[in-house]
């Protein structure tokens, strides 16, 4: 009898979804618009306190909008977190502009304000910053706003993975000039796929949503006066959206519990160092990873095949963007003067655990028994 799958990351529905979805095909609101949609945009803007929201199909989609608004183009530089996943970096490239990779530093794994301020020397006139907060852990968002504020460029905020988690008691995703936030099938809570754009501009977020419903003019006919895009969230997924919202607390309670079992298991082992949490936020704690040390005979390859061997899903921490072949030619300023790179370093030692809300209590130990197996404890 094959072993029971243990997930990394998947959907946890409670319920609450089906209603609001059963309300779109009863109404027969199954278009990328309707009553779920401006309610989904409502609730967020009310739980982050984002001021104003676009629901959109993705992430992605919001990061491009948010380049698009900037006035980003041909030839402009903008500045990105190195230690992310592709989806933050691509749509600099849509816009023919020239992504500058910016160093994770130890303290968080995200944004080094030090590399920062080295790139801004290098390339005084970057035309955005786009600072991801990895993992769900908030970045060091004072240094950097600051950074950013004495260089008037504006930043936008990748709270693709952060969704709940709070700096200095405020949302991550609502400091930058725009923020993002993702809900594909993995994240903290979901929609399927789907995204937000947030910003406490009215008339910008007004401006993302025209242009993610293909700019189409205000006139009875159908008149376009510029390109735009299909980027709008549908009635139907938006309402799995609203029921997710009302879990999502819970959500990140169970995540922080995961995280918490996984740095209490392993605390004797010296060799393994979970993913740090920075003292001045709140993290949700979306996926709980660890590296091993460097001495180690022990690699991250053996940690996840072993778990393999149990049905128990894993994944390797995100390969830097600067290490990418697709973005080979563009520039990396590194946290280390010497040029190494820190995310490099965090790539090559860690991995990220099973970190699924639904781990039972005998789940959890048989991940923490194999891992510390693999380790002679």
């Amino acid at each position: 009898m094959e072993r029971k799958r243990i997930y990394l990351s998947s959907p946890t529905m409670h319920g609450d979804e089906q209603r609001y979805v059963q309300e779109a095909f009863d109404t027969n609101w199954v278009a990328p618009l309707g009553p779920n949609v401006n309610a989904f945009e409502r609730e967020m803007e009310e739980y982050t306190g984002c001021g104003h929201a676009s629901a959109l199909s993705s992430g992605t989609a919001a990061i491009h909008l948010s380049l698009k608004l900037l006035g980003v183009g041909r030839g402009d530089v903008v500045f990105v977190s190195d230690f992310t996943f592709s989806a933050t970096c691509n749509p600099i490239v849509y816009e023919a502009a020239t992504p500058v990779f910016i160093d994770a530093e130890p303290d968080t794994w995200n944004m080094s304000p030090e590399a920062l301020e080295r790139a801004f020397a290098k390339y005084p006139n970057p035309k955005a910053v786009i600072c991801v907060h990895l993992y769900g852990t908030p970045a060091k968002l004072d240094e950097i706003m600051a950074i950013c504020e004495k260089h008037n460029v504006p930043l936008i905020e990748d709270a693709a993975e952060s969704l709940g988690s709070t700096y200095r008691g405020k949302h991550t995703g609502t400091y930058g000039k725009y923020g993002i936030y993702s809900f594909n099938g993995n994240k903290i809570i979901t929609t399927s796929g789907g995204g937000m754009f947030v910003s406490q501009e009215e008339e910008a977020t007004k401006r993302a949503t025209f242009l993610a419903t293909q700019a189409r003019d205000p006139a009875r006919h159908y008149q376009h006066s510029q390109i735009g895009y299909n980027y709008r969230m549908s009635n139907v997924t938006a309402g799995i959206g609203r029921g997710q919202l009302m879990h999502l607390e819970e959500h990140k309670a169970r995540k922080k519990e995961i995280y918490a079992q996984y740095r209490e298991a392993f605390a004797d082992i010296p060799e393994i160092t979970m993913n740090p949490l920075n003292p001045d936020g709140d993290a949700n704690c979306w996926l709980s990873c660890m590296t091993i040390d460097g001495e180690c005979k022990i690699t991250p390859d053996m940690v996840m095949d072993t778990l393999q061997e149990v049905n128990a899903e894993t994944r390797p921490i995100w390969k830097p963007m600067h290490l990418q072949p697709v973005f080979a030619a563009y520039d990396f300023i590194p946290y280390h003067e010497d040029g190494g790179s820190v995310g490099a370093d965090i790539f090559a030692r860690g991995l990220c655990l099973p970190s699924d809300i639904k781990n039972t209590p005998e789940d959890m130990e048989l991940i923490i028994g194999t891992v510390r197996a693999c380790f002679g404890k």
